[in-house]
């Protein structure tokens, strides 16, 4: 399982405490308002704000939220103007890490984000230091409580999907970014229940660490999503299943 699919898994089982947090509802607003910015209000055209409105409801949010934050970002209502800035370094072990932020100050962001480099033995890098690492690609999350696995797979196969995966709690349906949209309202049309999708960085290669570097890796990785400015964090670590257990006790 890649670094992104072990952090996926951590982060699904750390939910229950982070939705009681209200800053996830903030973290969603901002990526309806930056895809609605980008691509337009209308999420039948645009695929990236279809899925964070899916993320928005999977949380609950009202749908009166949702339509604020979408014509916050079409520029119907005022408020704060968000802007996406990536940060790309290292941590313990020489493990990638690329930082995805949405962010109404830069200036504090990037402080922030190189304070939590810092204090858990990282080094932030410029940019390009390793995007080359990882690739774009589309996941599309099913509840395997709703849907069996081999019927999972043939629809997502059919649909032009790279591959379908059972991780811990849910069933997952890798697609190339170029296929994204398509494979996702194919899953839809057929009825398939889609509790999340969203485009992530998947890395390449990814780098072994165990012992202390990675514990050292997940709590860096940990800190920097806690911050609220964060949207995304990809890391190109590989820990054993075991030890990974263990660890989560930890961080």
């Amino acid at each position: 399982m890649s670094g992104h699919s072990k952090w996926s898994t951590i982060k699904r089982k750390k939910g229950a405490k982070d939705a009681a947090r209200s800053k996830i509802w903030s973290r969603l607003t901002r990526e309806i308002i930056v895809a609605a910015k980008l691509g337009g209000g209308d999420p039948e055209a645009n695929t990236r704000l279809r899925s964070a409105i899916l993320a928005a409801k999977a949380q609950n949010m009202p749908n009166a939220n949702i339509e604020r934050a979408i014509k916050r970002g079409t520029g119907e209502i005022e408020g704060a103007v968000y802007e996406e800035v990536n940060f790309e370094g290292y941590g313990p072990g020489g493990v990638a890490i690329l930082v995805e932020t949405q962010t109404d100050n830069r200036n504090r962001t990037t402080a922030e984000v190189r304070h939590v480099f810092t204090k858990y033995n990282g080094n932030l890098g410029t940019n390009g230091c390793v995007s080359y690492l990882f690739e774009r690609k589309g996941t599309i999350t099913l509840d395997p409580q709703r849907v069996d696995m081999d019927t999972a797979m043939e629809a997502a196969i059919e649909a032009g999907a790279e591959d379908v995966e059972e991780e811990e709690g849910a069933i997952v349906v890798t697609t190339a970014f170029a296929d994204y949209n398509a494979v996702l309202t194919a899953l839809q049309e057929k009825g398939l229940p889609v509790v999340e999708s969203e485009i992530v960085q998947q890395p390449t290669t990814t780098v072994k660490v165990s012992g202390k570097e990675a514990l050292g890796v997940l709590k860096l990785i940990n800190a920097l999503d806690d911050l609220d400015d964060v949207s995304r964090v990809s890391a190109n670590f590989d820990i054993d299943d075991a030890e990974l257990a263990e660890l989560q006790e930890q961080i």
